[in-house]
């Protein structure tokens, strides 16, 4: 730390004098530096730091510069501040203003294999994640369908589709609703509907790392093949975990549990996704499904790895 300190003054007076450009929403920043007595090299790198918009920069040079300049350091530290209320601000009234699709994000994922020779395979997964973040809501909605072919005869066949919107009552907590639909005739159902609403909690909340967690109330009809549909309370609760391990490489961990009497489900997926190029991601993925009560025949546990390309958009 010392020896930092003792480098920052040879930085600063090395720094070339040069004036920064600053933006509208800058332009309170460099005037109230103009105002108090710092370095002028010091201002120009707080300068640049505001303008490229990187708060972890501007966080670095005032750390450093409260030494440099202790007098002023109260006021360095007001200024930072003082910028990212502003940029907050502005982000929330285009927010405001933008219409519904204008903030919607997602990706598309499609993995797929064909064999030929002494075995006959054909199957393809694609899946679709759109979302959409307000200032008071968030929209999630997820499409996913998997299908697979052996010597002619269907040996996979299951789709899924859910929706869930959260209302953010804090900077942290919030309300959800979730509605799922899912149809595999393999685990020995036609269709299964589940509804839920809880509250949901965002535990680690950083543009790095993020941990979701829910719990709540839930609600399940199957409509099984082979035997009687069932209709049955139950407990929720879920996991969404996301770290970007480096600029190019990710990780997420998405997890949900419905817990009740007749046949509870937990469902996981891991998945390692690294950056190709542009939009593109190569995305490896293993997938666990748990029943507690598997249909008459059925096998209480089904997993998948997989490797898929992901678009972004």
């Amino acid at each position: 730390m010392r020896a930092s300190l003792l480098a920052l003054p040879l930085l600063l007076t090395a720094a070339p004098a040069f004036a920064v450009p600053m933006d509208d929403d800058d332009d309170g920043a460099a005037a109230a530096l103009a105002a108090i007595n710092v370095p002028p090299a010091l201002k120009l790198m707080l300068e640049a730091a505001m303008e490229s918009g990187n708060e972890n920069d501007v966080a670095v040079i005032v750390k450093y510069a409260r030494s440099a300049a202790p007098d002023s350091a109260d006021k360095l530290v007001k200024i930072a501040a003082d910028w990212r209320d502003s940029r907050v601000k502005k982000a929330q009234a285009k927010i405001r203003s933008a219409d519904f699709f204008a903030l919607v994000k997602g990706h598309a994922e499609l993995g797929g294999y064909v064999t030929t020779g002494n075995t006959e395979n054909v199957g393809i997964a694609a899946a679709m994640e759109l979302k959409r973040e307000g200032l008071e809501w968030r929209h999630k909605l997820r499409i996913q369908g998997d299908y697979q072919e052996s010597l002619g005869i269907t040996t996979r066949e299951r789709y899924l589709a859910a929706y869930e919107p959260n209302w953010k009552f804090d900077d942290r907590a919030y309300l959800y609703g979730a509605a799922q639909y899912e149809s595999d005739r393999f685990s020995g159902f036609s269709d299964r509907v589940s509804v839920s609403s809880g509250i949901g909690y965002s535990a680690i909340k950083s543009p790095a790392v993020k941990l979701d967690l829910e719990v709540g109330p839930a609600f399940r009809y199957t409509n099984f093949i082979d035997q009687a549909s069932e209709s049955n309370a139950a407990a929720r609760g879920s996991l969404d975990f996301g770290w970007k391990i480096t600029k190019g490489i990710s990780v997420t961990q998405n997890a949900s549990a419905y817990l009740q009497n007749a046949n509870s489900t937990v469902s996981s997926k891991s998945a390692l996704l690294t950056r190709l190029f542009g939009p593109l991601s190569a995305q490896f993925s293993y997938s666990l499904q748990f029943e507690s009560t598997p249909a008459v025949g059925r096998k209480s546990t089904d997993s998948t790895s997989r490797a898929a390309l992901v678009v972004d958009f």
